[in-house]
């Protein structure tokens, strides 16, 4: 006989407690922290607004129920959709992350932790909107940039040293966990009510990467994130109507998570949560691509002059890079969709080597159909570089290194061209938020009128303006 379950219900995982001490308790301090947020609010809104021209992702929005309605619900920028928190979260979110054009963090395990502001902007609407009737305290934009600030804190430590990928786990579960957590804490949730989010948000386990990768590869790594966002929205309001949680969810034995999906290791938290993320946060900047392949295709931009009346004389194309570059978007063979090309580090190089360019555009059928694309491709060769992978994981680099030559048939080549960081990357920002500024401007420019784009951007600019600016009236400015 086996011996019989010792039910006494444990305390609530560490790591539960510590997340919910950190949404109610800690204070943001950080003044680079704050401006960092204002900057990824700016650009991860303009990558919202411009994924609006692709019908792949606007045939996705709206309620999931043709003719539903929600008034005074959760609006959805660049549209005319009022919807309920949680679907407005999914078209928030999908919108975001469409392009793969919005901001990144790179460790043991990646992800995108402006995803987050799908579920936060939904929620903060909706509860800014019924305060505002009820005539009580609305939200402003600060409280939106703290929250954003809280969930990139909670994703990317808990990504530093932890590899969902490994186990073929997505890296969206750690939006869906960060978004109930900071969610939950907005909406006035307690830290019971945060710490029983949290645990459903892990007992929800995580979705396969498959749809990231070849052969499979497809639209919903557009809207994974969405889905994962808009889920922590829904376990924040059930969690706020006193749903019970499951205080053990991740080290039970055979049942929780650790087991039952992480090949029974548990997870190492290396530091304190704080605003170290935000602050480290990677941009996408000159051109949407996998975060992996940002250096090299800067670097074929540096060789386009050199390459682009030669392609018949060339012999070999040598990429040199980081491991996990080479793990995820290293492919060869037929690349059957737009999700297929931004993953695949010799479609992107073959772009910028032939038009000096990389736009959403570049990965539609039309300009995929080019055969000089596929010939470059098929002359490419992939190597690591052990120091590369190295930086990469160095938390005091952080870079995302990689090389680049061109071999000609008479045996002469280009110079190796290196790029250690992105002009995303904490280092270059100096270099970078101007170009981040005028990305944000013509992406408004994509949906809205000049007076509109002229009015956000200056109430952007303008931190103290912008933060005490009522979450309700900045969603109006975004909306029709």
């Amino acid at each position: 006989m086996t011996a019989p379950t010792h039910n006494v219900r444990p305390a609530p995982e560490k790591l539960f407690v510590d997340i919910a001490d950190y949404v109610t308790e800690y204070a943001i301090e950080s003044h680079e922290a704050y401006d960092t947020a204002r900057y990824c609010l700016m650009d991860t809104l303009g990558c919202a607004i411009l994924a609006l021209r692709y019908p792949d992702c606007a045939k996705l929005l709206g309620p999931i129920v043709p003719g539903t309605v929600a008034p005074d619900g959760a609006r959805v920028p660049g549209t005319r959709w009022e919807l309920d928190p949680v679907q407005a979260a999914f078209n928030i979110g999908s919108l975001i992350r469409w392009l793969d054009f919005n901001d990144t963090w790179l460790a043991a395990e990646w992800g995108h932790p402006s995803d987050n502001l799908g579920g936060i902007l939904a929620a903060a609407d909706f509860a800014s909107r019924a305060r505002s009737l009820a005539n009580g305290r609305e939200l402003v934009v600060r409280d939106i940039l703290t929250a954003m600030i809280k969930a990139h804190e909670i994703q990317g430590i808990l990504a530093l040293e932890n590899s969902f990928n490994r186990v073929g786990l997505d890296h969206v579960i750690l939006v869906r966990v960060a978004t109930a957590a900071v969610v939950t804490a907005m909406l006035g949730g307690s830290k019971e009510q945060i710490i029983n989010a949290v645990s459903n948000a892990w007992v929800d386990g995580g979705s396969l990467r498959v749809y990231r990768h070849a052969p499979n590869t497809g639209s919903r790594k557009s809207w994974a994130a969405g889905d994962a966002t808009s889920r922590g929205v829904w376990q924040a309001l059930i969690a706020l109507k006193d749903e019970m949680g499951y205080p053990s969810a991740l080290s039970a034995k055979t049942w929780g998570f650790f087991d039952a999906l992480f090949r029974g290791k548990s997870f190492s938290v290396p530091r304190s949560f704080g605003s170290y993320v935000m602050e480290n946060v990677l941009f996408k900047i000159s051109f949407p691509a996998e975060f992996h392949a940002q250096t090299a295709v800067e670097c074929a931009f540096q060789l386009h002059e050199s390459v682009k009346d030669r392609l018949d004389e060339i012999e070999s194309i040598v990429i040199t890079t980081q491991e996990s570059a080479i793990r995820i978007i290293d492919k060869t063979g037929p690349l059957y969709n737009p999700a297929d090309r931004d993953h695949c580090l010799q479609y992107m190089v073959a772009v910028g080597l032939l038009f000096g360019a990389l736009t959403a555009d570049h990965y539609q059928d039309d300009v995929a159909s080019d055969p000089r694309i596929d010939a470059l491709r098929g002359k490419m060769v992939v190597m690591e570089d052990p120091q590369y992978s190295r930086d990469y994981l160095d938390p005091e680099k952080r870079s995302i290194a990689s090389a680049l030559q061109v071999r000609f048939k008479d045996g002469s080549c280009t110079e190796k061209i290196a790029v250690e960081y992105p002009v995303g990357h904490r280092r270059r920002r100096g270099e970078g938020i101007p170009l981040l500024i005028k990305k944000f401007e013509g992406n408004l420019a994509s949906r809205f009128p000049a007076e509109k784009c002229a009015a956000m951007l200056d109430l952007c600019l303008d931190f103290d303006r912008l933060a005490s600016t009522p979450v309700n009236d900045f969603m109006g400015m975004l909306t029709f």
